[in-house]
């Protein structure tokens, strides 16, 4: 089995930030347990599998197509920076024709249009609920998103963003703190700081999933998707700059919708393409 394969680095111009992505292309149906081999050898948080859905189909000229997600543990149900390392393999690698693509996926139709310095994604927009605080930790919200199973935590205001870059998060323990399947990710997140310090964000964030074997991911679309609705109510704006503070970094532009929906616009950097061999 030979497939064509590219890792692309998302929501960045620049090659090794952002996230990681590896991209495949399936001529042909894969047999359902490579997919997470493929995924366990990329070890990278996810992998993407783009396929047609019908035989006539073209990776250059058609304009829809099945999309899947495997991290080195397990298949996840949405992952942005996978959907827009797939978009640009696409777009700038095989030079689809289309402007906007549809993937199927287990999200739903989701959309990647090009755009003059970027790709937007339509994604779906998840409310957070309240939840109770704990402990006398700074923390001054604390959410909950059911359709994501991701839980946010809002630090407190008195913290800057170097605090969030530099916290020490020990994950490991997480899974067997949490073990009722209600809980898949965490989000810290915390309010962005004026302009004039640095380059204005409306917020920061960082996301953890070990329940799916991520301690830590870099840049995160899927907790934008909670992020973009909890901020925007928090701060009255539609219109929002993020981002996240892990070791690698990398930012989005949030965009919500009156549809309820939310674009999120993000650059990418091809660093690899080749065939892997099975």
């Amino acid at each position: 089995m030979k497939l064509p394969i590219f890792i692309a680095d998302a929501f960045t111009v620049t090659a090794f930030r952002g996230n990681p992505a590896a991209v495949c292309l399936l001529e042909d149906i894969l047999a359902e347990d490579a997919h997470q081999q493929i995924a366990v050898e990329m070890n990278l948080s996810e992998t993407a599998f783009i396929r047609k859905l019908q035989p006539t189909d073209s990776f250059a000229q058609s304009f829809c197509f099945g999309l899947r997600w495997f991290t080195p543990v397990s298949e996840v149900p949405l992952c942005g920076h996978a959907t827009l390392a797939s978009a640009a393999v696409l777009f700038h690698k095989i030079k689809n024709t289309n402007s906007t693509l549809t993937f199927v996926t287990m999200s739903g139709e989701l959309k990647a249009r090009k755009a003059e310095d970027g790709i937007v994604l339509d994604f779906p927009l998840y409310p957070t609920f309240p939840q109770a605080a704990i402990g006398d930790t700074k923390v001054q919200d604390i959410r909950y998103s059911p359709d994501t199973r991701k839980l946010l935590v809002r630090l407190s205001d008195s913290y800057d963003r170097s605090f969030l870059e530099t916290l020490k998060v020990n994950t490991e323990p997480l899974p067997q703190m949490e073990k009722t399947g209600r809980v898949r990710g965490l989000i810290l997140t915390l309010k962005g700081e004026p302009e004039g310090q640095r380059a204005p964000y409306d917020f920061y964030s960082r996301y953890f999933a070990p329940w799916v074997g991520l301690s830590e991911d870099p840049v995160t679309g899927s907790a934008h998707t909670v992020l973009g609705s909890y901020w925007s109510q928090q701060l009255g704006k539609k219109e929002l700059r993020a981002f996240q503070c892990s070791r690698r970094g990398g930012e989005l532009d949030i965009s919500l919708r009156p549809d309820g929906r939310v674009d999120m616009k993000g650059g990418a950097a091809i660093v690899l393409e080749g065939t892997l061999t099975a």
